[in-house]
C-alpha cells in the first residue's frame, strides 16, 4: 500500500484555474498528512489504486489506530462543505454516514467507510426508489436544541432570494427561455419563500444533493447511507429533484417525459412526500440549474437537460430539446 497520497489529477484539473484552487491544491498534500498524523491514521489504497475524489474535494480510505477502517475527506473551502460537519453530527448516523473527527482549519472531517462500489447508480430502478425512499424518510429529522441548526440556511430563504434573482439572470442572459418556465418557478418561490420564512412545523433538514450515486451501501449489511450532504432546513419535498436530473437514460425510450412523471410519483410515494410539492421544487431548481449553466461557459448541453426535466415537470416539454436519451447525461 501507499505511504503517500496522490492527488488525482482530475481533481487538480478542477481547481488549478482559479488562485483559490491553485493555492488549495499546493496546500492540500499538507492537510492530507496533518490529518494523518493528528488522528493517527495509515493510508488504504490498495497497490495501483488511487483516491477517490468528487469536483470539490478528495477521499482517502484509510485504517485507524485501533483497525477501524475509515475515510478521510479534506474539502475545497466553500459554504455548503463548512455545513457538512454540522449537518453530520445532527443526524448522528440516522439516514447518513457517521462522522468521526473533524478539523474545520484544514478542511477535514473523518467518516466511517462505506462501500463505494455499491450505491443506488448500481441498482434496478425498481429497487434503488424504494431504498431512496428508506433514505429521505431517516434523514428528515425535525429542529430540535442541539447545537448546529442555526448554521443551516432555510429553503424559504432560498426561494426569497430567488424571486429577486431569477428573473434578473434571466434578463441578462437575454430571455433564453420562454417566460412561462420562468413563471411557474418564481410562483413556487413567492408561495414558499417569504410567506413561510417563519419556522414551520414541517420543516426538516434535507440533503438537497440526495441522488442515487450519494448513497451507499454499509459494509456487512443491507442498508445504505447517504454521503456529500448538502443541507438546508425546509420542505422535505425538496429532496426530489436531483434523482429527476440523474439517470435519465433509464426512462424509457418511448414517452420519456411521462417515464419521469412516473418515476416523481412514484420516489414521492416511497418517502412519504407531498407529490405535488415535490414536483413543484423540482421545477425551481431545474430552472435554477439552467441559469446557472447559460451563466457557465462551455455548458449548454447542461443546460439543456435542465430546461427538459424542468419543462417536463412543469407540464410542457420545451420544443426543440434534444430527447432525453440524448441528453447530456450526469449518470
Amino acid at each position: 500500500m501507499p505511504t503517500t497520497v496522490e492527488i488525482p489529477e482530475p481533481l487538480r484539473l478542477q481547481h488549478r484555474n482559479s488562485p483559490e484552487g491553485r493555492t488549495w491544491l499546493g496546500r492540500l498534500p499538507g492537510y492530507i498528512g496533518q490529518a494523518m498524523r493528528q488522528w493517527q491514521l495509515s493510508v488504504d489504497i490498495p497497490a495501483g489504486g488511487t483516491a477517490w475524489h468528487g469536483n470539490t474535494g478528495i477521499v482517502v480510505p484509510v485504517v485507524a489506530g485501533d483497525g477501524r477502517r475509515a475515510a478521510l475527506k479534506v474539502a475545497f473551502p466553500h459554504d455548503e462543505v463548512l455545513l457538512e460537519p454540522a449537518a453530520l453530527r445532527l443526524w448522528d448516523g440516522r439516514g447518513a454516514v457517521r462522522l468521526l473527527e473533524s478539523d474545520p482549519s484544514i478542511g477535514a472531517i473523518l467518516l466511517e467507510r462505506l462501500d463505494e462500489t455499491r450505491s443506488l447508480l448500481e441498482l434496478p430502478m425498481e429497487e434503488a426508489v424504494p431504498l431512496w425512499g428508506v433514505a429521505v424518510r431517516a434523514l428528515s429529522i425535525h429542529p430540535d436544541n442541539r447545537a448546529g441548526w442555526n448554521q443551516i440556511p432555510r429553503i424559504a430563504a432560498t426561494a426569497e432570494r430567488y424571486c429577486d434573482e431569477l428573473p434578473q439572470r434571466w434578463s441578462d442572459l437575454n430571455e433564453p427561455f420562454p417566460r412561462w418556465l420562468l413563471e411557474a418557478a418564481l410562483e413556487v418561490c413567492q408561495t414558499h419563500g417569504a410567506v413561510s420564512l417563519r419556522s414551520s412545523g414541517n420543516d426538516v433538514l434535507v440533503h438537497t444533493d440526495l441522488h442515487f450515486m450519494n448513497i451507499l451501501a454499509r459494509p456487512g449489511t443491507d442498508g445504505y447511507l447517504a454521503i456529500d450532504p448538502q443541507v438546508q432546513v425546509g420542505d422535505a419535498e425538496f429532496a426530489l429533484a436531483p434523482c429527476l436530473w440523474n439517470r435519465l437514460r433509464d426512462l424509457p425510450q418511448h414517452d420519456a417525459e411521462a417515464g419521469l412523471r412516473r418515476r416523481a410519483s412514484r420516489l414521492a410515494a416511497a418517502a412519504g412526500l407531498d407529490e405535488d410539492l415535490a414536483v413543484q421544487w423540482a421545477v425551481v431548481r431545474e430552472v435554477e440549474n439552467a441559469l446557472w449553466y447559460l451563466e457557465a461557459a462551455g455548458h449548454g448541453d447542461d443546460a439543456q437537460r435542465s430546461l427538459w426535466v424542468a419543462s417536463t415537470m412543469a407540464g410542457k416539454t420545451l420544443p426543440g430539446l434534444p430527447p432525453a436519451h440524448e441528453l447530456k447525461a450526469l449518470s
